[in-house]
Parts: C-alpha cells; structure tokens; sequence
C-alpha cells in the first residue's frame, strides 16, 4: 500500500470511530498520523525497513503495528472487524450539514440507513422526525442540506477560489459604517492549500447592520443560521462562509482564537490557565475572578503569554510554540523580499505575451530581473519549441534586455520536459548557452514510484539543470501528481545545489509546504515563481510565498530574493 493509500484509511477509521462514539484523544490519534503521513517526503515502507515508524510524528507503537501490517498485507484487519459494526458507507453521511456522528449512529441504529440515497428517502417519507432529539424542523434542515450538498458537492475549495471569494465579501462589510477592523481567519489565513469553508472576521461596536450587509449580499443563497455575534451563510457556489463580529478592544483574542489550528489553540489555552486565566475570543478572564483582560491586537495576546507574534501562516502546531519559547522561530520570507520571477512564459510557447512585453509588466510589477522559460519541444500541444527556435529566441531576448536598460535583466531560460524514459529534452550543448534551465514533470505521471522517481533524479544530476520545476507536476484538485520517493528527490537536491520550485499558482503550490520544511533542514535552495502565462498572474505570488512561510523557508533559502549578481554566481559557481 502507498503512503496515500494508507492516510485514506486512517481517515477513514477516525471517521468511523467517531461514529462508533469511542473517545476523542483515539479518533484524534488516527486524523494526527493520517495527517503526517500524507506529509511524509519518504515512503513509508523505507521508513519501516530502518525501523523508525515510531520516529515519524504522531505514529505510536499501536498505530506503527497497523502499518507494518498494511505494508506487509495490503490490509488491514482492525478496519475489516470496525467495518462489520461501522458500514464504511456511514462516513459519507457526515459529509450533511448538521448530521454529527452520534446523530449518523442513531440514525443507522434506528432506520438502518447507511447511504445517501437512503437518508434521503427516509427524509422525504418523514420518517426522520419521530426519531429522539430530531423533529420536524431537523428533518427539513437535513433534506436542505442534502439538496445543498447534491447541488454544489462537499469537496474542498482551493485557496485561490475562497481567497479573492473571501476578500470581495471583506470589501463590501468594510464598508459599512462603524466597521475598523476586517479579516479572514481560519484555515485561510493559515493559507492553507485547500479549505473547508470560509471564517470572516469584524470589528464594529454595532454587528447588526454588518450582519444585515452579510445576509443581503448577492451572493448568498441560503442563511443558515443567524446571532448577534455569529452569522453563517451558504453561497450560490456551495462555499459556506461564516462571520463573526465583535467590538475593537477585544479584536486580538478574536483573531488569534479563529486563525490557528485546533492543536495550536489548546496549546495557547494551556498556557493561558498556567498564567490563571481562561482564553477565549472575547477575552482573557482570571480564573479567581476579576476584571477580564481585553486584547485589541494579537500582538497583546502573544505577550501576555509569553510568546512572540507568530505569523499565521505558522500557527499549525508544527512545533512554531516551542521554537517561539527558545528564541528559534524563523524569520519567514515575505512578499516584499521577492525580487525575480523565474518561471514564465511568451508566445513562443503557450504564454500569451512576447517576451519584451512580458518583461516590461514585470518590471513594472516592482521586479528587478526574470526568467523568460518557454516550453520544449515535447510538449508540442503547447507550442514547446524545439532547439533550433530556443537558439533562435536568444535574439529576442537581447533586444529585451536593450530596450528595458542596465536596472532590468532578462534571462534566456526554458522549462524542459523531464521525457518518459528519464532522457531531456535538449542536448547538453544547446543547455550550456542558457541562463537558466528548468526540467520538470508533465506526463507519464503515473509511472511507478521507482520510475518516475529515477527520472526526476536523473534531470537533477544533470549539471546544466537549475531548477526542479513544480516537482511532482500535480494540478488540484483533480490530479494528485507523482508518487514520488521525495526524500531521495530532496536528498539529491541537496547533493547537487539544484533549486527546487514553490510554484505559486494555487492549482499546483508544489512543493507542498511539508517538503518545503524538509527541504530546509537538508539545506535545499528553493525558487518561488508564478509560472505565469499572462501578467495578470504575477499577482498569484503571494500563494507561493505563503507556502514557503508554512514550510518555514526564509530569504535566504530562496534563491529569487538575491540580486541578479548572486543567483548567477550561484548558478555559475
């Protein structure tokens, strides 16, 4: 079994754990190692050959004994005996609005309902509402949410669909009289690759008439539920946005309490009591009694723990606490630092500019030199050039860097395929003319793990590659990309000097944030580019920059934050 494969069922087990009523810290235990494993850069079965399960995070004994078996089996028996008390198809129920895992298990206890298609008859025929703790009106909200779910589906939103969704709706609340404050929280100003549903954030000593601006707002379908602090709607997309106003002196507990994730919070809370308060988003209150303590800024929150701020993009319990506590805490590359974009594309390939133009919106863009990397030639569904019209190209990419002046650099590169059987695209000689060469990983996506992993090494072993772009060539949501070993990928990085790419566009953000982490403590170079096609995606930017700060990568690790001088040197050396 895949380390993919293996995660998928211990989703599963939590979910059907959860459902079964079994206590929070197992169910918990089985989402933290599934979590981890979807993370790991090494297979898992290399990692059970040296013996050092227990060493990957959250994988005790127990759970390391379940994998082995996986591993060794294909199975997995414990999930075989729970699946005879738990039907798995109970799991899809939890994907309802409203529909808890006890509620699912009393459901399937009285009705023997296991699917969808069999929740909703029962809705519909009524027989829902005589069931203990449900009632006419639960009944209806089920038969909504199924409708809901059957119109838009459940899957999880990019963050570059929610992210401009959430700040269009930010927009039109900020403008509303009394409103000084406005934010996303939640798992989308973590930046997080994909999300559940949207958290907005406001401060106003009035809510209703946010509230009322909220409700109204065009692209709302259905409200689902509506207070003086909290108000949760569904849009015509399926997005489901909550949004929770409160008064400006208390707006630091308010987003510091709704940005990091469940572990992160506990961990502050703990605090929080050893210092003799509780914390939540109003406010710190004693536990002796007394005044409570208001907050306006995360920054106070932060002190009065003890702690630095830590960016929210860090706030995931991957250790950002303990190295806050030791003076550790990284200082994370931020947007602003990004000089160069070195993954771009021009007419001569699929890109929707000529070069000089493309270099004219960069410039213009605040950047100081890019990469101008069209295709190779086996990509010919997106014009990919062959070596003659790379030659060729040079020439145009000199009169660019005559027009634009001695401040702007252009650089000659290309974004070569990394073919089928592992060979490049170019022959060494037409790369050895270049500025800058990156390989990357469009088709054969499926081949074995050894095989595509053997083909990506092989590019990076090659002297004249700079760059691994978008290393395991996946899109999201619909295609996950390579298998591949990445520790052997990163581990040869390393070995070589070759940058890896963050590609920013929000359907790829490869290398995953995870890898980004790794990538640093093996001393990787990182690049983070848009691989933009049109000017209008330079701004996607911030995506890969957000990734690389959950990855903890600063400047310095990343090679696009050095003048031209020092990448060249670098590239050169």
């Amino acid at each position: 079994m895949t380390n993919r494969e293996i995660a998928e069922v211990f989703e599963k087990v939590a979910d059907m754990l959860a459902i079964r009523g079994d206590q929070i810290h197992r169910i918990l235990a089985y989402r933290r190692a599934a979590e981890s494993i979807r993370g790991l850069s090494r297979d898992l079965k290399h990692i059970q050959a040296e013996g050092e399960l227990t060493e990957v995070h959250g994988i005790g004994q127990t759970l390391a004994a379940k994998i082995e078996e996986m591993l060794t089996t294909g199975g997995l028996a414990f999930y075989d005996k729970l699946a005879k008390e738990i039907p798995p198809a109970l799991v899809e129920l939890m994907r309802i609005e409203g529909l808890g895992p006890k509620r699912i298990k009393q459901i399937y206890d009285s009705l023997g309902i296991t699917t969808l298609e069999e929740l909703a008859a029962a809705a519909e025929a009524g027989k829902l509402r005589n069931l203990p703790g449900l009632g006419e009106k639960s009944e209806t909200k089920i038969k909504e949410s199924i409708a809901a779910l059957q119109r838009h589906g459940d899957d999880r939103t990019l963050l570059g669909t929610a992210w401009p969704i959430a700040q269009e709706i930010l927009a039109e609340l900020q403008a509303v009289e009394g409103v000084t404050q406005s934010a996303v929280g939640g798992s989308l100003r973590r930046m997080r690759e994909t999300i559940g549903d949207v958290d907005l954030l406001v401060a106003s000593q009035d809510s209703a008439p946010v509230m009322e601006r909220f409700r109204s707002l065009s692209s709302v379908e259905t409200v689902l539920g509506s207070g003086p602090t909290k108000t949760t709607v569904q849009l015509l997309n399926g997005l489901q946005v909550d949004l929770r106003v409160l008064p400006a002196e208390r707006w630091g507990t308010l987003l510091v309490y709704f940005t990091g994730n469940k572990e992160h919070n506990v961990k502050l809370r703990e605090m929080a009591l050893k210092k003799g308060y509780s914390l939540n988003e109003h406010s710190f209150t004693p536990l002796n009694g007394g005044e409570e303590l208001l907050c306006a800024t995360e920054e106070e929150v932060y002190a009065v723990l003890g702690l630095p701020t830590i960016l929210p993009t860090l706030r995931e319990d991957r250790g950002e606490i303990e190295a806050a506590l030791q003076g550790k805490l990284p200082v994370v590359v931020r947007p602003e630092e990004i000089l160069a974009d070195l993954h771009m594309h021009t007419t001569w390939s699929d890109g929707r500019l000529p070069v000089l133009e493309m270099a004219q919106a960069a410039k213009a863009w605040g950047y100081r030199y890019i990469a101008i990397t069209d295709h190779s030639a086996s990509l010919g569904v997106v014009k990919g050039m062959d070596t003659e019209r790379l030659l060729a190209q040079a020439e145009e990419i000199r009169a660019a860097n005559e027009a634009l002046g001695p401040d702007f650099r252009v650089l000659h590169g290309t974004e070569m395929e990394i073919k089928a059987d592992g060979t490049l695209d170019y022959p060494d000689e037409a790369l050895a003319q270049l500025d800058f060469v990156i390989a990357s990983l469009h088709t054969s996506l499926k081949q074995p793990q050894e095989d595509i992993t053997a083909r990506l090494l092989a590019a990076i072993e090659n002297p004249h590659v700079d760059m691994i772009g978008h290393p395991t060539g996946r899109l999201l949501p619909e295609r996950q990309g390579a298998d591949l070993e990445m520790e052997a990928v990163l581990q040869a990085a390393a070995r070589t000097g070759t940058i890896l790419e963050i590609n920013a566009n929000p359907r790829r953000l490869d290398l995953r944030d995870v890898h980004v982490r790794r990538a640093i403590e093996l001393g990787v170079k990182l690049s983070i580019n848009t691989d933009a096609h049109h000017p209008d995606q330079f701004d996607l930017m911030h995506y890969g920059v957000a990734t690389a700060q959950r990855g903890w990568a600063t400047a310095a690790e990343v090679v696009n934050t050095w003048p031209v001088e020092k990448l060249l040197a670098y590239l050169n050396r």
